[in-house]
């Protein structure tokens, strides 16, 4: 354990676990509204049983990330720049990728019988630009503070759960593409 938390890395942390809260809930907010669209069009949810392994990992990450820098010393370090840029750009992405599936993205894998995966936008380069997005900003944002510690954990643990989900939500948006 090193001393005391330095003022300017106690607030730029204060205020990076508040805006990924802020942004987590919204994303709920936003997800419900849509979900509730998905199902007035007949869409329906699969992979649910592997949903907690998200809400575990969206609820310790910044619990993580204050232990490691409150409890175990982590600090930024002379990279992080290069974290913060990644951290922007990480946040574009999953942006982008929201846009592109406009009503059809939730946090949740919810198909559409009948439609082909979204193929606009960011997908036309990237075929899982908000799973490519959140795992560089588990990544990023722990690193911005020289949480390596998080970083592993939290990849490690996003890592298990897409792949369980990225296999599922292919199968799932293949089936649903050949009910046309």
């Amino acid at each position: 354990m090193s001393g005391p938390v330095p003022a300017p890395t106690l607030t730029a942390l204060a205020a990076y676990l508040l805006l990924v809260v802020a942004h987590r809930l919204s994303e709920l907010g936003i997800s419900a509204r849509n979900e509730r669209a998905l199902v007035a069009r007949g869409g329906y949810e699969v992979g649910r049983s592997h949903f907690p392994l998200f809400v575990v990992l969206h609820t310790l990450y910044p619990l993580a990330l204050a232990a490691d820098v409150m409890g175990f010393g982590a600090r930024p370090g002379r990279l992080w720049p290069l974290w913060a840029a990644l951290l922007v750009a990480s946040v574009v992405l999953r942006i982008a990728a929201q846009r592109a599936l406009g009503e059809r993205w939730t946090a949740r894998a919810w198909v559409l019988p009948g439609e082909p995966p979204v193929t606009r936008g960011i997908y036309r380069w990237v075929r899982h630009p908000s799973y490519v997005g959140i795992t560089l900003e588990l990544v990023a944002g722990a690193l911005l503070f020289g949480a390596w510690r998080t970083a592993i954990a939290a990849s490690a643990l996003n890592l298990v759960a897409l792949a369980i989900r990225i296999p599922i939500e292919e199968r799932a948006l293949a089936e649903a593409a050949a009910r046309r």
